[in-house]
């Protein structure tokens, strides 16, 4: 057995054997892949093999496609039979609301490429005569997709594997991870066969590895703990029957008729499918627990829970009642096994936060969809540097050291519960909440916020009315224009005529200083850095000239610089930030970085009336002219006193309104709020959460990470030169400049229907072709109409050119404008006092 490879693969599921493969493919030929019992003997074996497109995220949209498309040539190339079964997947709607989210997603699919048609009731029951259609409102059809055998497409993932070279051990447990500081040292144990269960013998042996992937399923608990790290991967359980044969399902294939596709009644959270003229059913049911919260117990092999049929009884009803001939059908088999979760439903894909060379693919709630594309797009990031779409949302670190267990088990839990509630854009789920909350937080709910929930953090999302009943943003949501957005639009709109609060205190911040600073800073960054006193906007870019992180730089000295990034993204910024330094200490001297997020709170003051606000609290030898544009210019920094509170003011506003950052000590907000919102009252100051705040950064054609901003983009495609000093040199210069520019971010204002906004997921159309899509979406108040922020091919990317947004099945008209179509002179920013 060899001892020495580039990359080893731990866990032998479908999705370790898709990397392997795909890391062969890719032209690694010494690739390893440890599996500690037989392959597919996790959660693989007792996967029902659905390959659902269903997905509202690009990327796992990209990722589920490349799966059905890649499962499709498997065996002509391996000579294997995958069973993969092309009947298509039939998603039913009960209610109009459900038939939004359907006309949402497939816009979405659209971007992708992904094939769709929608499907009437009479159309449904044409085709399908044993299905009831009495209460359904129609249904979305993939007709590409369908379900496929698990073990078979493993095996033959492994078989194309080993033919390009890659080696597969089974009964092999990796034990202990040690890093070198060039390689990793993977401690493996021979497992054997024992009474039954599979124990560790004495035979071990290390394995050195350049890169190490980790797949290891239901056992990510286990690896978290031998790496050091946390990762909210952990399973729950999920149950589904096999129905003895239906008599008329017989009776129909026999006549001819093709087989069913899967059949997803998504408003009776299950889904069914044919099994040998007899039915499946699978559920997603409130209540299934959490399991193995600490480690799968040595004793669990290819294992399954014991059944609870009690908790499954309202969806197998449905079923009868969607499939009214499976009624005297008997019980046939029955399967309860554990299936990793993860609080967003989405796999954790990428580099381990803290570690070398060490890649995490955990957290597959939808392993059999999601393994080939997953190996395709991981592949591309470890040999390549960068995978062709944005991976940033699957990144295992967008979950951050504040995360714990339980924290993990119960968000899980309630995720495997909500896969068939509706996904609403705006939704906001309840479990483990509040959990991080600045001081201000019961003063803020006070005033009637609701709020949102950024990286654990409760932000307000918008103030509703005093008097809210507790499910008020519940029943607010929406589709369309839910309940919220009249608040939104008010708040929005006392931003661009007077004067707006908002809490902005989950900003990620670093303070880096240190003589070797400036010139990391300068390397690691793409924009001139500020002079001190001053600020810039810039970005960190990756390997591959696309954008990896965007930043506000405070310069407080020579160097020293204070760096505010996006709140979302807080444990990912740091990783790439203090990773990068380590690299550079030994070329530019010493430095030293701290993530300073808890230690200061952020409010963001803004609108025409934001410097009479201050102007009451500033404690200053001359405050008329404290905050005046000769001693407070626009993009300068100054340490000023509001009351008795210290505060590192910062003269720039998200909403392109005249307006200040104010950062302040922490253990001082509440007393901080309490002067502003006193201060504001006798200028009509309101209070504003992130949705109003969102649409005004649109009217102002501000990119943000995570939409705009991404690693599937340069600066330049973002359209930012400004922001980029090509006469310098930075990280990812280079490649930046040999991509060019293949497609453009655009402002457009949007003639859409008078009861919905795009919510930045859209299809773009010219005439009959499809030529981009949306990536932020919403209302604007200065304009009177929908907006939305989105990429297309640079000819088309010219102010004036006519364009329509995919939108309920509809196309509606929009018009790309120039940018910051509000106030393009920044006259309001600017304005003096």
């Amino acid at each position: 057995m060899k001892t020495q490879v580039k990359a080893l693969v731990v866990g032998g599921g479908a999705v370790g054997t898709s990397i392997a493969y795909h890391l062969a493919r890719a032209g690694w030929d010494d690739v390893m892949l440890l599996e500690r019992d037989e392959l597919t003997s996790g959660s693989t074996w007792h996967a029902a093999g659905l390959l659902p497109y269903f997905n509202m995220s690009f990327a796992t949209t990209h990722i589920h496609d490349y799966s059905i498309r890649f499962y499709k040539t498997l065996e002509e190339e391996t000579g294997l039979n995958a069973g993969f079964a092309v009947v298509g997947n039939l998603r039913m709607a009960q209610t109009q609301e459900r038939m939004d989210e359907y006309m949402l997603y497939a816009s979405t699919a659209e971007t992708c490429g992904v094939p769709y048609q929608f499907m009437t009731p009479d159309q449904i029951k044409a085709k399908w005569p044993l299905i009831n259609t009495e209460d359904l409102k129609g249904a979305l059809y993939h007709q590409t997709d369908g379900y496929i055998n698990p073990a078979d497409v493993t095996m033959a993932m492994a078989k194309g594997a080993r033919q390009r070279g890659v080696m597969i051990e089974r009964k092999w447990q990796a034990d202990a991870f040690h890093w070198t500081g060039e390689v990793w040292e993977v401690t493996a144990t021979k497992m054997v066969e024992k009474g039954g269960n599979l124990i560790p013998s004495e035979e071990q042996i290390v394995i050195t590895a350049e890169h190490v992937v980790t797949a290891s399923g239901n056992h990510a608990q286990r690896t978290a703990k031998m790496l050091g790290i946390k990762m909210p991967a952990i399973p729950v359980e999920h149950q589904f029957i096999v129905m003895e044969q239906d008599p008329a399902l017989v009776e129909f294939r026999e006549a001819g008729s093709a087989e069913h596709p899967v059949i997803r009644d998504a408003d009776a959270q299950s889904y069914v499918r044919e099994e040998r003229g007899g039915w499946i059913l699978g559920v997603y049911e409130k209540g299934a627990p959490a399991r193995f919260e600490h480690g799968v117990p040595d004793s669990f092999r290819a294992d399954l829970f014991q059944l609870d049929l009690e908790r499954i009884e309202d969806q197998y009803m449905a079923m009868i009642h969607r499939v009214p001939s499976c009624e005297e059908s008997g019980l046939k088999d029955d399967f309860n096994g554990p299936i990793c979760y993860t609080p967003d439903g989405n796999p954790l894909v990428g580099p381990a936060p803290g570690l070398r060379n060490m890649w995490l693919a955990e957290g597959f709630s939808f392993g059999i969809t999601a393994a080939g594309g997953t190996g395709y797009y991981l592949a591309q990031m470890m040999v390549e540097g960068e995978a062709e779409i944005d991976m940033a949302s699957l990144d295992p670190k967008r979950y951050g050291k504040w995360m714990t267990t339980e924290f993990a088990a119960r968000k899980n839990e309630e995720c495997y519960e909500h896969v068939y509630i509706l996904h609403h854009p705006d939704e906001e789920r309840p479990a483990c909440r509040p959990l991080r909350t600045s001081p201000a937080y019961d003063r803020q709910a006070a005033k009637g916020a609701q709020f949102g929930f950024v990286n654990g953090w409760e932000r307000p999302n918008y103030y509703g009315p005093l008097d809210a009943p507790e499910n008020f943003d519940h029943d607010a949501r929406s589709f369309r224009r839910g309940g919220w957005w009249q608040y939104a639009h008010d708040e929005a709109k006392a931003v661009r005529e007077g004067v707006g609060l908002i809490d902005a205190t989950a900003f990620t911040k670093h303070v880096l200083r240190g003589p070797g600073a400036t010139a990391f800073l300068d390397w690691f960054t793409c924009n001139r850095l500020p002079k001190v006193g001053r600020i810039n906007l810039t970005y960190a870019l990756t390997e591959a000239g696309t954008t990896r992180t965007e930043y506000t730089i405070v310069r407080n000295a020579e160097d020293e610089y204070y760096l505010v990034s996006a709140g979302a993204w807080q444990a990912y910024d740091s990783d790439y930030l203090l990773k990068a330094i380590e690299d550079k200490i030994p070329e530019f001297g010493w430095m030293s970085c701290h993530d300073v997020t808890s230690q200061w709170g952020v409010f963001a003051i803004a609108g025409p009336k934001s410097r009479d606000v201050l102007g009451a609290l500033i404690k200053d030898a001359d405050p008329a002219t404290a905050l005046s544009n000769k001693r407070f210019p626009w993009l300068s920094a100054r340490q000023i006193e509001l009351g008795m509170c210290p505060v590192n003011a910062i003269r720039v506003a998200y909403t392109g309104e005249l307006g200040w950052e104010l950062h302040h000590p922490i253990e001082m907000q509440n007393y901080l709020w309490d002067q502003l919102v006193a201060a504001g009252e006798s200028h009509g100051m309101k209070l504003v959460g992130a949705r109003a705040q969102n649409w005004l950064r649109q009217e102002k054609s501000y990119r943000a990470f995570g939409t705009e901003l991404g690693r599937d983009a340069t600066p330049l495609e973002a359209d930012l030169p400004r922001f980029v000093d090509l006469s310098k040199d930075f990280h990812g210069k280079a490649a930046m400049e040999a991509i060019g520019v293949r497609s453009k971010c655009v402002t457009l204002l949007i003639d859409g229907p008078d009861d919905a906004d795009p919510w930045g997921r859209e299809a773009l159309y010219h005439g009959e072709t499809r030529v981009g899509r949306l990536t932020s979406g919403g209302y604007s108040v200065a304009f009177g109409k929908s907006i939305g922020m989105g990429y297309v091919s640079p000819e088309l990317a010219v102010p004036g050119t006519k364009l329509q947004v995919k939108m309920f099945d509809q196309l509606w008209d929009a018009e790309i404008v120039q940018d910051s179509p509000y106030d393009p002179d920044n006259a309001a920013i600017r304005i003096d006092g």
